[in-house]
């Protein structure tokens, strides 16, 4: 049975697209949920100043709570070396960079064209080695921008052939805007896996046009092995319009699970974590087909073959 990892980024990606502030315990019982039902490792937050994304403001608080949980690999977001030695010094486990193969929106997302990003990257991963911490970059916008529109494989392959030149470890392909297809992601990510092997580990996938899972599934089949998601399907880019939903933490659970890989998470119990998040945020939307149809008769006999 091949092992998946379901990566959780709501209280990162989720949170810093909603207006309102959670409360810390909130997020702290959150988080504390999530690890009780299998969920291994969870972005807890970005280590940006709290004027720009006041939602993140708590992120080291969170940092030293994940790292009470046993078993919980703890990452966060930075946007740059500032970002990522507040991250060292709070203890994550791993940080990850968005790096914007949009020039457009990584000079609206970070003020930064690529030349200056991989300056950044080059930085970041020299506080990741000095602190022997996991470093990933995260290709934003891979798939396409609603800035620019069509963003060419070529240049996705070149940039991530130089984020690994610049020290990053890992890297991830993130459908920033919602804007993959299945046959987009499968090439794409053979494309990268040339020049970068298996360090092409992670899928960070939107639904914003109900092709999230879709796209899960054509990344599995090209080697795939971590898979982003959100707990009601939270989230979206603040800084690329229209780019809503998450994928969905419970319908990608529960596919991965029926599909007979290995996740290690419980459906049921996670399905719980979601009154935490109605109590905390009253009237924000709460996405998924599962928690409401639940799993199938035979969901059992699936997971245990």
């Amino acid at each position: 049975m091949t092992a998946i990892l379901v990566s959780e980024v709501g209280p990162r990606d989720g949170l810093q697209s909603i207006d309102r502030v959670m409360d810390l315990e909130a997020k702290k019982r959150w988080i504390s949920a999530e690890a009780a039902a299998g969920v291994k490792e969870i972005e807890v937050g970005s280590f940006v100043p709290p004027r720009l994304l006041p939602q993140m403001a708590d992120t080291a608080e969170l940092v030293a709570h994940g790292l009470t949980i046993p078993g919980l690999r703890v990452v966060a977001l930075v946007p740059n070396a500032k970002g990522a030695q507040r991250a060292a010094d709070a203890g994550v486990h791993a940080m990850s960079i968005p790096f914007s193969m949009s020039e457009t929106h990584s000079l609206k997302n970070v003020r930064k064209d690529h030349a200056a990003m991989l300056a950044e990257i080059a930085e970041v991963a020299r506080i990741a080695r000095e602190a022997r911490i996991g470093f990933a970059v995260s290709l934003s916008t891979a798939f396409g921008c609603t800035l620019e529109g069509a963003v060419p494989e070529a240049t996705v392959v070149r940039l991530a052939e130089a984020s690994l030149e610049a020290g990053a470890e890992e890297l991830s392909l993130s459908d920033t805007t919602g804007y993959a297809d299945p046959a987009q992601v499968r090439r794409l990510v053979r494309a990268v896996k040339a020049v970068a092997g298996d360090r092409l580990s992670t899928l960070h996938l939107h639904n914003t046009r109900g092709l999230g899972l879709a796209n899960a599934v054509a990344g599995l089949d090209e080697g795939i092995t971590t898979l982003d998601a959100s707990i009601g399907g939270l989230g979206g880019c603040p800084y690329a319009p229209g780019a809503s939903g998450n994928l969905v933490t419970e319908d990608l659970v529960l596919m991965l699970n029926a599909m007979g890989y290995e996740t290690g998470i419980d459906l049921e119990t996670l399905f719980a974590v979601r009154h935490i998040l109605a109590e905390a945020l009253p009237g924000e939307p709460l996405y998924g087909f599962t928690p409401d149809a639940g799993p199938m008769l035979d969901y059992n006999e699936r997971i245990a073959r």
